[in-house]
């Protein structure tokens, strides 16, 4: 079975523009986010994928796999598809370039989980939340699924709601999931995903995610012990710092 790793990187973002190339701890955002996806066991293939002739050249500069696509593309996911298209892989794992302390091992689990239930065709991990700062803030994607471990819903909001009981005691009531933004397709599904329009729910809240659920596509959810950090500012980079010195 050919694996086959992209990476998504833009270089114009309205909250941190040039992020890709940003300088971490010696090494561009990019590149760290490309050489942890190598590490994965898993894996036949990593590539980048970008719109930009500075992170292509950059890429390029320390012999990594790289590819130019289209500038029209809107979403990280329509940029996979384009490198799918012109690939053998079976699976494609869309792995976030604004990642740098992404864990190899929570690659390959992700690809262990989508090799072993084929019968779904999007796969995607949840991580238990722990923390009411987390269950509180729209940017943490809540997920719930059911007992097969089907998702049902991914939200900015606090999903179930607990009736009857305030907000801080949620957690010590229900176990509740975060999403981790890392999705594994299966090729020809990447490629019809690609091509749908916007659905109400995902406008609604912003997330891609439900317009394929929306379309009937099943997301399979697997939980993982390791969480992620992205970084969309540059208070979000000085704050990764401080916990990965």
């Amino acid at each position: 079975m050919q694996i086959l790793i992209v990476i998504p990187a833009r270089y114009a973002s309205t909250r941190f523009e040039g992020k890709p190339l940003v300088d971490i701890q010696g090494k561009s955002m990019v590149r760290r986010v490309y050489e942890q996806a190598c590490k994965a066991k898993l894996a036949s293939e990593v590539v980048v994928a970008t719109d930009d002739e500075r992170i292509y050249d950059h890429v390029q500069g320390f012999n990594g796999q790289v590819v130019m696509t289209s500038e029209a593309h809107q979403t990280g996911t329509e940029r996979c598809a384009e490198v799918a298209q012109a690939s053998n892989a079976d699976l494609v794992i869309n792995v976030q370039g604004d990642e740098p302390f992404i864990a190899p091992e929570q690659i390959d689990e992700l690809i262990r989980f989508l090799k072993n239930h084929p019968q779904y065709e999007i796969g995607t991990l949840a991580k238990r939340l722990e923390l009411y700062d987390e269950l509180c803030n729209p940017n943490t994607i809540k997920v719930v699924f059911n007992q097969v471990g089907e998702a049902i819903y991914f939200s900015r909001h606090p999903i179930p709601f607990l009736r009857g009981d305030v907000i801080e005691n949620w957690l010590n009531k229900h176990t509740y999931y975060k999403h981790i933004g890392m999705y594994g397709y299966h090729r020809k599904t990447l490629l019809s995903i690609a091509r749908l329009s916007p659905t109400p729910l995902e406008q609604a809240e912003s997330l891609e995610q439900l317009r394929w659920m929306e379309n009937g596509i099943s997301i399979g959810i697997t939980t993982t012990t390791y969480d992620t950090i992205s970084i969309d500012t540059p208070e979000d980079l000085a704050a990764a710092l401080l916990v990965n010195r």
